[in-house]
């Protein structure tokens, strides 16, 4: 019989709430030192890569998503916990992974700038939408009383505020950003990794309970993404930077963003937290392992100067 995951409340005291958010508004920081207007316009200069790109993003997969929910019957906690992944913005080190890999990573940077931006709306309709129409859930729903409103309210503090705080700075000063990106994109990372595996440790009964139902459902899912992204690229006749930048850009979700909206609307709610936090590990190992691939096949060095890539135009 399996654990009743609907039932399971994760101990995350609102000092740790805080501290999260507080960690979420630094990673988003130093992913927007490297974003600039010149990516928005890159909508123009690729239109058909971005094109493709939204369709999956907004469409395609969340649809597949609520395929697999409906196909597969999960608990309705962690049936809410791959729609609200799905629902959820590009994640930080898509850009990064994407250079790795010796994608586009210019077209990386730009769908992450335009999929940031959008989640301020994105986030909270696409996610009211599919989970309304999974009739197991409805209840959890009623019971959590969701607020769109405020949804959006925590998104645009949590990555609006640091995405417009991070592009001022790098506009102003890109001097001084050069020398700052790497150096804060690694510590926010490492210190979002340790917050994180504190997080899933002092639950680590909860997580073990849960962790055997979630886990081939989260690789499918990761999978699918990755599938999506690369295949529908292909489809699309764009070529193989592009392919690569999508794929990533698909399976790499803003995870972090999940767990925080988790514990401010929905209580901690065990399975939607697990899910959320195990998404965000598996699709950086899975993520990691393919550019390292890739970037393998390319037999080409890796500068590590995402800001010089970005800028190949």
């Amino acid at each position: 019989m399996l654990p009743d995951a609907d039932q399971i409340i994760l101990n995350f005291s609102p000092m740790s709430l805080t501290l999260l958010n507080v960690i979420l508004l630094f990673l988003m920081f130093g992913v927007a030192l490297e974003i600039r207007m010149a990516d928005f316009r890159n909508i123009i200069a690729f239109p058909r890569a971005v094109v493709v790109g939204l369709l999956n993003q907004y469409l395609v997969f969340p649809a597949f998503t609520f395929a697999l929910v409906w196909f597969w019957q999960p608990q309705p906690s962690l049936a809410l916990g791959l729609i609200l992944v799905a629902a959820c913005p590009g994640g930080n080190l898509s850009n990064y992974l994407t250079n790795f890999g010796k994608g586009n990573t210019a077209l990386s940077v730009s769908m992450t700038a335009v999929s940031t931006v959008a989640s301020i709306v994105s986030t909270p309709a696409l996610f009211a939408f599919w989970s309304s129409l999974y009739p197991p859930a409805k209840h959890l729903m009623r019971e959590i009383h969701l607020d769109p409103f405020g949804m959006i309210g925590s998104i645009v503090l949590i990555l609006g505020l640091p995405m417009a705080a991070g592009m001022l700075v790098g506009t102003k000063f890109p001097a001084f950003t050069a020398k700052i990106v790497q150096p804060i994109r690694k510590i926010s990372l490492l210190i979002f990794v340790l917050f994180l595996g504190g997080a899933l440790a002092s639950n680590a009964i909860n997580f073990l309970t849960i962790i055997g139902s979630i886990f081939l459902m989260v690789a499918l899912h990761n999978g699918a993404a990755l599938v999506f992204g690369y295949y529908f690229s292909k489809a699309a006749k764009l070529p193989e930077p592009d392919r690569r930048a999508m794929a990533i850009e698909i399976a790499i979700h803003n995870t972090g963003l999940g767990m925080a909206l988790v514990f401010t609307f929905f209580n901690g709610l065990g399975g939607m937290a697990v899910v959320a936090g195990w998404w965000g590990i598996w699709d950086l190992i899975v993520g990691l392992s393919l550019a390292a691939w890739w970037r393998y096949k390319s037999k080409q060095p890796f500068t590590g100067d995402l800001i010089a890539a970005t800028q190949t135009r």
